[in-house]
């Protein structure tokens, strides 16, 4: 079973508990019902030394600073109800127009104000045939951030006895209401302090054009040709300088059935490599383009630009004023149902 110990309080005095599940392998991955944020990830690398793959903090203290606040860069947090920037923090829905708090310029992102990073999630610490996991659960109620319907989320971690990190997450509504749900880790395979080295690999042949606010033009143009193409092996920092102001964008997955390959990364100095597979029709690589250095993470680290990177499966920014891209709304008597994999091994 996965055990489970005190991460401090939080800023109102609540009790926030850390989560620790592990496989036979020595892997572990620690999660807090906080957010159900990923707080580390211990994976080995070509010569069997684990380290922590994933930016965060010792403490809960980190996760609530002042600093970190404003920054708001999700540290490995669950994001919901809809992930990603909606227009302008509106959408009409059933002819009823719905006002969101705009957290980002004119924009909506990542949930608003009070997103699914910043709730307590009542936690169950269990094991599967799989491995060990963890479920939470939340309610999110009517009128939350905005959004309609009562909605019931369920995300079950599970660390696999072949070091897989999967994601499971369910939910229902009493009201149809957009849902986009992922998780916001940052990744970092290396010893470096930037994840410029990591050579990425996505079968998309095109992605989202956004403009100036990040917001998706409707356009979704070919990746042949443009710094956009990872359809073969190539350095993160190889072309991002074309690229103005780094990698924060949504690639159109080619397979859209079922499990499907959403993107392959490589680390050669430590020989880490990770597979993502999903159910979801998009991935949003993002490559830490905000990190400035003023958070200080695990261990004193600086987090300076390009410290880590983030692959969050997911449907399309803006998909309720986009009526052009995959549905996010959920109806009444419908249950959402997404998977994500972080497949974790080594090349020598």
């Amino acid at each position: 079973m996965p055990t489970a110990s005190s991460f401090v309080t939080t800023t109102d005095g609540t009790e926030v508990q850390l989560f620790t599940l592990t496989n036979a392998h020595g892997v572990q991955v620690s999660i807090t019902n906080y957010g159900g944020t990923i707080t580390r990830l211990l994976v080995p690398d070509k010569a069997g030394q684990l380290g922590d793959v994933v930016l965060g903090f010792d403490n809960m203290r980190g996760y609530q600073s002042p600093e970190y606040r404003k920054a708001g860069p999700y540290f490995g947090a669950l994001i919901g109800r809809y992930a990603n920037r909606i227009a302008q923090g509106k959408f009409t829905l059933d002819g009823k127009a719905y006002t969101l708090a705009q957290n980002n310029g004119a924009n909506t992102l990542h949930g608003g104000q009070q997103g699914f990073d910043k709730v307590l999630w009542q936690a169950q610490p269990g094991s599967s045939t799989e491995g060990q996991t963890l479920t939470l659960k939340y309610r999110s109620p009517d009128g939350e951030e905005g959004y309609p319907g009562n909605l019931d989320v369920t995300v079950v971690y599970t660390l696999t006895k072949d070091d897989a990190l999967q994601i499971d997450y369910t939910a229902t509504t009493d009201k149809a209401t957009p849902v986009n749900l992922t998780n916001h880790a940052y990744f970092n395979l290396s010893n470096d302090p930037d994840i410029l080295g990591h050579v990425v690999t996505m079968p998309a042949d095109r992605y989202t054009v956004v403009d100036a606010g990040l917001i998706p033009t409707g356009e979704l143009r070919p990746v042949k040709g443009t710094p956009f193409d990872f359809t073969a092996p190539h350095a993160i920092g190889e072309r991002i300088s074309q690229v103005p102001g780094g990698y924060d964008h949504n690639w159109v997955l080619n397979e859209t059935q079922g499990l499907h390959a959403a993107a392959q990364v490589y680390e050669p100095t430590t020989g880490r490599t990770m597979e993502v597979r999903t159910t979801e029709p998009g991935i949003q690589f993002y490559t830490g383009n905000f990190l400035d250095g003023t958070l200080k993470g695990k261990e004193g680290k600086v987090y300076g630009q390009h410290a880590g990177f983030c692959l969050e499966t997911q449907h399309f920014p803006d998909s309720p004023n986009q009526p052009a891209f995959p549905n996010t709304i959920l109806q009444p008597g419908e249950i959402f149902k997404s998977t994500t994999i972080y497949q974790f091994g080594v090349r020598s």
